[in-house]
């Protein structure tokens, strides 16, 4: 019934398209260091995070980096750990453009966990569920062999049939897809060891969106990097570390 729909639906879909992306409001990228260390608690082992993606990782829709979603993440979980923190994001990303940029990367730094945030463009370039699963599946191996990460978080596709600069049917339409590409992460973190699938979990109230209708707010950002917080201290913590390779060992 859907497909039906869909194409029903397509020139209408088209010319809403094509008027939203006309309209958009475009914002700037957040200012701040892409990179850092927030250490205030010494007497327990480093946390090394690696947050990947578009620009919803990237922190577009707040002013600085402090207050997207690396900055939140690594302010809260230095609460309990000396956090080394690295952000390499780019607004517009799909997963074929992060996994291109992270296999270019000249070295792999080791790190304890990575949080993807990919989807949004993989629904609005209209990537197949197969596709999507391929490019998925070959980041997280280049994350546990590139960067040995042990925790990798695929972040949910948000719910984009909600996104306030979206009208319907094309959010209807884009809400469709981005519900299958999650399905996609899920069943992957599902079959793959040390990988976690993150649903999508904050209501968005008209405080959650940024000015554009699209991204996340401040408050949205904070919520997201709350949950984040919660999942990583659930999952484990580096309880030691061995001096002869300087690799953190996991309990769980």
């Amino acid at each position: 019934m859907d497909r039906v729909l869909r194409v029903i639906l397509f020139p209408i879909l088209v010319a809403q398209a094509i008027s939203v992306r006309r309209s958009a409001l475009r914002l700037p990228d957040p200012i701040g260091p892409r990179s850092g260390d927030v250490i205030r608690k010494v007497d327990h082992p480093p946390l090394r995070i690696l947050i990947a993606g578009d620009s919803s990782a990237e922190g577009v829709g707040v002013s600085t980096q402090a207050e997207a979603l690396s900055g939140q993440l690594a302010a809260q979980l230095s609460c309990t750990h000396a956090v080394h923190w690295r952000l390499l994001a780019t607004n517009g990303h799909r997963t074929a453009d992060t996994l291109l940029r992270l296999q270019q990367e000249p070295t792999g730094r080791d790190v304890d966990v990575v949080v993807l945030a990919l989807g949004v463009n993989d629904v609005t370039r209209l990537t197949s569920k197969t596709r999507f699963h391929m490019e998925q599946s070959a980041l997280i191996n280049l994350l546990k062999r590139k960067y040995r990460a042990k925790l990798i978080i695929l972040c949910g596709v948000p719910p984009m049939a909600r996104f306030p600069a979206l009208p319907n049917p094309l959010a209807w339409f884009l809400g469709q897809h981005a519900a299958r590409l999650d399905q996609v992460l899920a069943r992957l973190a599902e079959t793959q060891a040390d990988v976690l699938h993150l649903p999508f979990q904050i209501d968005l109230s008209p405080d959650m969106a940024a000015r554009d209708g699209y991204h996340p707010s401040a408050r949205a950002y904070r919520l997201w990097a709350e949950v984040l917080c919660k999942t990583i201290r659930g999952w484990g913590h580096p309880a030691r570390r061995d001096a002869s390779d300087g690799q953190a060992t996991w309990n769980r």
